[in-house]
């Protein structure tokens, strides 16, 4: 058994930004509404022709140049995601595919907005136990396929985009590690984020989600740090699902991270999925507003009501 780290991140959205004001123009909505009550300004949505591997793919790529790799690097891919139209190829075997790799293991995780912490806990099992060397992990979503453009307490939530991380094996000493996980679900409410019909379409009850996140995940996203061996006022950094600022902002002071930057890209990318936490954090780091090798907590939760979360350190 070994310990691992995230080595290097990377992320990716499409050009085109759709703002509050063009969304007045499609339903009975406002900038001042959806500001006030989710904190969104923008989003980003890719067109026809980009698929979710493809923006799977660029956010990889740019993980991986980060890192001073090359796909050969790699032997496996794990892809969070729930909105993969087709069902096979996966979407991990379409990334490794358009990254030129060899003949990586490659799979596909659906655990909707905390798609990414679950995969990201596969990897660092995988490495642990010996059955990988170096993860490709990525969170990517193409919400703006699966929405209802008429709804206007969702339409106003979704955007699209990518985000990576390369996992690999490192001594338990080293800084950048990555802390146990914390997972589980409440199945019996998992009707309250729906990605269901023909056409798939994104629904959601958010007074249900809402009350649920802001009570019951706060005390679950301390026992994290406690997994962890690290106290909530000396996180670094906060980067949960990137929901909407009513849940973040609240869950982020009940967790008690009094001296961490919380990652608030949803004003500028919308709720993404399962690409919303390694792009904000990809973004965090990029930008140089964390220190590398401080502890920084990750935590996805929504789709099933399922949650994971775990502490790592920046890279």
């Amino acid at each position: 058994m070994t310990g691992t780290r995230i080595a290097a991140l990377g992320h990716y959205q499409p050009a085109k930004v759709l703002t509050n004001d063009d969304l007045a123009a499609l339903v009975d909505t406002s900038d001042a509404w959806i500001s006030s009550r989710v904190g969104i300004r923008t989003r980003h949505v890719a067109g026809p022709d980009e698929p979710v591997d493809e923006m799977a793919a660029h956010a990889g790529a740019k993980a991986l140049a980060s890192a001073g790799l090359t796909p050969a690097d790699v032997d496996l891919v794990l892809v969070a995601t729930s909105t993969a139209i087709d069902r096979s190829p996966n979407t991990a075997a379409r990334v490794a595919a358009r990254l030129g790799m060899a003949s990586p293991a490659t799979m596909d995780l659906n655990v909707v907005c905390a798609g990414f912490t679950h995969a990201l806990a596969t990897a660092d099992h995988a490495v642990r136990a010996g059955s990988a060397t170096r993860v490709l992990v990525i969170g990517a979503d193409k919400m703006t396929e699966v929405t209802d453009w008429t709804d206007r307490t969702t339409c106003v939530l979704v955007g699209d985009g990518a985000g990576a991380a390369v996992v690999e094996a490192a001594p338990d000493s080293v800084g950048a590690g990555i802390g146990p996980v914390l997972w589980g679900s409440v199945p019996e409410m998992g009707h309250a984020v729906r990605i269901e019909g023909t056409p798939p379409r994104f629904a959601q009850e958010g007074q249900t989600v809402y009350r649920w996140a802001t009570t019951q995940l706060p005390p679950i996203a301390r026992r994290v740090c406690e997994r962890a061996g690290v106290a909530p006022e000396d996180l670094a950094a906060v980067v949960l699902h990137q929901a909407n600022l009513r849940i973040i902002e609240p869950v982020a002071r009940r967790i008690g991270a009094v001296n961490a930057v919380i990652a608030r890209d949803v004003t500028e990318s919308g709720n993404t999925s399962a690409a919303s936490i390694p792009m904000a954090f990809s973004k965090l780091v990029e930008r140089g507003e964390v220190t590398s090798g401080a502890p920084a907590l990750l935590f996805g939760f929504g789709g099933n009501l399922s949650y994971a979360g775990q502490v790592v350190r920046i890279p």
